[in-house]
């Protein structure tokens, strides 16, 4: 049997890493989109990796509006 390396869920499916490992790289943001798009551009089935791509999306989007506008009308300091 050959030992395979793993470098993370953008390189290689994350079923190979260590369990630790494996659990960082399944719920970081990056990792839904790096599937949905593996599996569109190999014609393999998605699963809902597309919906919790729009999900992360959505959710990082709408915390950089939130702190953006917190910051742009705050007080200035003089």
């Amino acid at each position: 049997m050959s030992q395979r390396h793993c470098f993370g869920s953008g390189f290689m499916p994350t079923d190979c890493m260590p369990t630790a490992l494996r659990w960082f790289a399944e719920y970081r943001p990056s990792t839904p989109a790096i599937e949905t798009l593996r599996g569109l551009l190999m014609g393999d089935a998605i699963g809902n990796s597309a919906y919790q791509t729009i999900a992360w999306s959505s959710g990082i989007t709408l915390v950089g509006f939130l702190g953006s506008m917190k910051l742009f009308n705050r007080a200035p300091n003089r």
